[in-house]
């Protein structure tokens, strides 16, 4: 009986069992309890993943400079490895707070390799996931460790930097002045101290509307023609003849007695009263007798009989009068010079420095050739004084010191070469070459109306750190903008080909595995500058300076972003890493997208503030860094 009970018991427990475990009854509750904490952990501990994931990123940033550093030493012994390695590392790192460098763990070793193998680790601290969660426990520690590793080959390589900068009007107040600290903190990252057994070196382009040469700009575009002497300017010949009378008649008779001209003389007549319609004019003369003659005058496409009666718009004669033969057929100055002026009809010139007749000086004529030794201006000179001594004439056309042309209104304009350059034409337009006159610079001949060439000097290739930075506390703003100018000499500065030009500051050669070269090419504003015969043409773009000072010809190389754009894919296929920033440029611009195409990643940055500026040149001059470790 005893038994039987038993066995009912064991069977009743053993259902009851079975039930319990069938019961899906609060299997949810039951699922979320146990999941709690992985949830909680995932959650929390996100935040400092990712932390610690852009700690890791910021720690091989400075843990690349700091054994690049190392590797620069002068040392071999490994305490001066450690000790300089560990000094870059602690400054690289004083940015980047809640962090504790682990110096215990942190190595720089120089191999027998000449390899500076690096290792750093820091303690990033812990903001949300070192929380206690009971019944659990602490899930993270206080602190989260973050590893490094770099390498640096210190054979290393030479670097050539340019950096071309936009100086414009657009780049003002506080614009220049970010632009300074910037550029003056990539040269320190890029120049250092030791300069063997390899270099880096830093080229300055500043560039408006053209790239200022200075002592270099004759090498590079030529010297311009200089000045003939002036022996003689003078617009008349024989007496002067006192008129008489002036009959109000079709045509008028002159009287003069003993005039002694011809006909198809010219003459000027002034200094009649009454009659005074008359005064101050170029006639051709119809001799009558050697008393009388009558007058032509120049209707702008042939000679007309002058009429002189009331209907014609005549007053009467009452008084005085002059008449002078005119050396030429519109009484223009005739200039003698010392030489053959090996001018043509049409050619322009400028004058200065004549005595007596000083009212021709510092002026642009279109002239008409008398003689290889003998132009005339255009100008009559009978308000003018008498020449008495000296004078300089300059040619006027493209190559020569002055630049005398019509602008768009069609008026006289000229200006003096200046020391900047201008694009180069012809087929080497978008290349490096300098064999030949037809790869030379363009001369720049600039206005007087806030648009000049700028100040700032090109510097080229140079270590000298401080002497880099203080040429950039130095610049200037003004102008407008000419971008495919800089860009062109942000290229020659680190060209091999160019090496004549500046044979103390020579680029390496292209193709060198030890050598790396990169252009910077920085602007903040849109490119409206291009040029025709060296100056500034008529279809250049708003804010290009005033109209009047423009050439009536449209740019010989067409549209400026198109030019820089050429420019860039040219250099590149030399070799020539590309960097660009768009400092406060519209990001679906023309000027950003140019700075796209320019830049060798295909990706330009576009800084929207002063410390955006900064962290640019400071992720270009990391990225310049990182390209010189060897892992």
């Amino acid at each position: 009986m005893k038994q039987a009970v038993g066995i009912m018991g064991i069977r009743l427990w053993t259902e009851r069992l079975k039930a319990f475990f069938e019961d899906r009854r609060g299997n949810v509750a039951l699922i979320f309890g146990l999941s709690l904490p992985v949830m909680v952990l995932m959650t929390v501990g996100g935040v400092d993943i990712h932390r610690a994931s852009t700690v890791r990123v910021n720690l091989q940033d400075a843990l690349d400079a700091s054994a690049l550093a190392a590797a620069r030493s002068p040392y071999t012994d490994p305490a001066d490895i450690q000790r300089v390695g560990m000094d870059a590392l602690r400054a690289n790192l004083t940015n980047y707070p809640n962090i504790i460098l682990r110096e215990d763990k942190t190595t720089f070793v120089l191999t027998e390799d000449q390899v500076v193998v690096a290792d750093g680790s820091v303690d990033v601290k812990a903001l949300v996931a070192n929380i206690f969660l009971p019944p659990y426990g602490q899930f993270m520690d206080d602190y989260l460790p973050v590893g490094a590793h770099s390498e640096v080959n210190r054979s290393s390589k030479n670097l050539e930097v340019s950096l071309v900068l936009d100086i414009t009007g657009s780049m003002g107040g506080s614009r220049i002045v970010d632009l300074k600290v910037a550029a003056k903190e990539l040269v320190t990252m890029i120049v250092q101290d030791l300069q063997t057994p390899y270099y880096s070196k830093v080229a300055l382009v500043p560039y408006s509307m053209g790239v200022n040469l200075a002592g270099w700009v004759n090498t590079a575009r030529g010297t311009p023609e200089t000045y003939l002497g002036i022996s003689n300017a003078e617009w008349y010949e024989g007496q002067i003849r006192d008129i008489r009378s002036i009959s109000r008649a079709s045509p008028g008779v002159v009287t003069s007695n003993g005039h002694g001209l011809s006909t198809g003389d010219y003459v000027w007549i002034d200094d009649v009263d009454g009659m005074h319609q008359i005064n101050d004019r170029a006639y051709r003369v119809v001799r009558i007798n050697n008393n009388r003659f009558s007058l032509e005058y120049w209707n702008g496409s042939g000679w007309s009989t002058l009429r002189t009666r009331s209907s014609d718009g005549f007053s009467s004669y009452d008084d005085g009068g002059r008449v002078r033969k005119c050396l030429q057929w519109n009484c223009s100055v005739v200039i003698s010079t010392t030489g053959n002026h090996r001018l043509s009809d049409g050619d322009t010139v400028y004058i200065d420095n004549v005595g007596g007749m000083s009212q021709i000086n510092d002026k642009g004529y279109e002239i008409e050739v008398v003689n290889p030794a003998k132009y005339a201006i255009g100008v009559p000179g009978a308000n003018w004084s008498t020449y008495s001594h000296g004078g300089r004439s300059w040619c006027g056309q493209y190559g020569c010191q002055w630049r005398v042309f019509r602008n768009p209104y069609g008026q006289l304009t000229w200006f003096e070469a200046s020391s900047c350059v201008a694009e180069r034409t012809g087929s080497q337009a978008y290349t490096d070459a300098v064999t030949n006159a037809a790869a030379r610079a363009q001369f720049n001949y600039s206005g007087t109306s806030g648009n000049r060439c700028p100040s700032d000097v090109i510097v080229p290739l140079s270590s000298d750190r401080e002497g880099l930075k203080a040429a950039i506390d130095d610049f200037a703003v003004a102008g407008s903008t000419a971008a495919q100018i800089g860009t062109a000499w942000g290229w020659y500065t680190v060209s091999p080909n160019f090496n004549g030009l500046w044979p103390s500051s020579a680029a390496g050669a292209y193709g060198d595995p030890d050598l790396l070269k990169a252009v910077i090419i920085m602007t903040d504003g849109e490119f409206n500058t291009p040029y025709c015969s060296g100056v500034i043409a008529r279809d250049a773009g708003s804010g290009s300076g005033s109209y009047g000072d423009k050439i009536d010809c449209d740019a010989t190389n067409g549209d400026p972003y198109d030019q820089t754009i050429a420019l860039c894919t040219a250099m590149k296929a030399q070799g020539v890493i590309v960097y660009t920033v768009g400092f406060q440029l519209n990001a679906n611009g023309r000027g950003a997208q140019v700075m796209n195409a320019c830049a060798s990643s295909g990706e330009a940055f576009l800084p929207a503030s002063g410390a955006d500026l900064s962290e640019a040149f400071k992720a270009i001059g990391r990225d310049i860094t990182r390209l010189r470790i060897s892992k």
